[in-house]
């Protein structure tokens, strides 16, 4: 295994360096917009901003290297990902921040797309599912760590706008010194809203409003946890220990989710975040033990959602229409995720910190009730039938690539 790695090692470096980057531009951002005096409304609309340019991204990018090339085109979302971070900094202002991290989350959707597309096609048949394995690890890290470091330093200067801008610049270093020949062209999805609830209502529905809840959390987190008076440190955890809980959690529901109605285990994870929202709500913690153990299992219910309803859907899909199916729930989760911190963001200028996990608890109420309805109009998918569940990183951070190296 030793040997197939090294010839990717460069890549998943490159990878690394990307999401490092991306996981300090994520958490700077709302952390120094809420020293500034930015209303919460505004700080939702920076999760907004990312939604709209993510999906963008996602769709215009493969037309964009088809035109270019692979190197060229990663440099070019490299340069405006760094360029979107300085500018922030310069600019320090959220009718500036908004469109500028749309242009983050653009650039950053098209160079991961372009990095999975190159890992894809270097590895083989038989070592394609641990190299997903380990470049989930790697890119799970790496925007944790990312996270990680905001307490080693002063938020209220330059220091972490100047530090993504350095790592989003290192990271196009592997691609541009490569001398292997560029991958294949990258997979191509289309919205077919239509396609895709015959193929499966549930999945569509459920992943749309795991949109709304996670892109709220994903993007008003640290605004919660900085607003209940939390210290940076708890802050930075407050945000990455949900990714960690929700990596740690997929093994035990893959498990659960091949062996019986997968319905039912989405139906149970609903239950489990509609508990952790109401705990949030009428508890309003502020012990900061008692704030990390209810995030743990939030991000455990919240980020194993996506993998599940993805694998309903192919167990629905035809023959060689994994990637369209997969890459489609990927553009309604983007949806999701454009509404979202806008009603979050508005729901906690109005009501305040709770406001945040009362979007989510409208959002698993949703998807609670709406999974109870389908289960009694359909027949589960016979066991003989059914794919296998494959873990996936968060939402926010797969693309099209994603779904083509899971299922090639």
């Amino acid at each position: 295994m030793i040997r197939k790695l090294l010839p990717i090692s460069a890549l998943l470096l490159g990878a690394g360096f990307l999401f490092f980057a991306g996981g300090i531009n994520a958490l700077i951002l709302p952390v120094r917009g809420n020293m500034e005096g930015f209303s919460a409304f505004s700080l939702g609309l920076l999760g907004t901003g990312w939604a709209v340019g993510y999906v963008t991204g996602c769709v215009i990018t493969p037309r964009f290297v088809a035109k270019v090339g692979h190197i060229r085109a990663f440099s070019v979302m490299a340069a405006f990902a760094a360029f979107a971070i300085l500018a922030s900094l310069l600019l320090i202002s959220p009718f500036a921040w908004i469109p500028l991290r749309a242009i983050s989350g653009f650039c950053f959707a098209g160079a991961a797309m372009i990095v999975e597309s190159w890992l894809g096609e270097r590895a083989d048949a038989n070592s394609r599912g641990r190299v997903f394995g380990i470049y989930t690890m790697v890119t799970l890290a790496a925007t944790t760590s990312g996270q990680m470091v905001l307490p080693l330093g002063d938020s209220a200067g330059f220091l972490f706008f100047v530090l993504g801008a350095m790592f989003y610049c290192l990271a196009l270093v592997p691609t541009a010194v490569s001398s292997s020949a560029s991958p294949n062209p990258l997979a191509k999805v289309s919205l077919d809203i239509k396609g895709l609830w015959k193929n499966s209502p549930v999945a569509v529905f459920a992943v749309f409003m795991v949109g709304i809840s996670n892109a709220s959390f994903g993007t008003l987190a640290a605004v919660y946890a900085d607003r209940i008076g939390l210290i940076l440190t708890s802050v930075a955890l407050f945000t990455s220990i949900p990714i960690l809980t929700g990596a740690l959690v997929q093994i035990p529901v893959g498990h659960f989710s091949d062996k019986m109605d997968r319905r039912k285990v989405l139906l149970a994870i609903a239950l489990a975040a509609i508990l952790v929202d109401l705990s949030f709500i009428l508890l309003e913690p502020q012990s900061q033990l008692v704030n990390m153990i209810l995030i743990g299992f939030f991000g455990a219910a919240i980020f194993s959602m996506y993998p599940v309803i993805v694998a309903h859907a192919n167990d629905h899909a035809s023959d060689g229409n994994f990637i369209q199916v997969s890459g489609g729930l990927l553009l309604v989760f983007g949806l999701g995720s454009i509404i979202g911190p806008l009603v979050s963001g508005f729901t906690m200028a109005q009501i305040g910190t709770s406001g945040l996990f009362m979007t989510s608890l409208g959002a698993h109420i949703l998807i609670g009730l709406y999974t109870i309805w389908r289960i009694a109009q359909r027949a589960p998918v016979a066991a003989a039938e059914k794919g296998t569940y494959v873990s996936s990183p968060p939402a926010r951070a797969s693309t099209p690539e994603t779904a083509a190296m899971q299922v090639e």
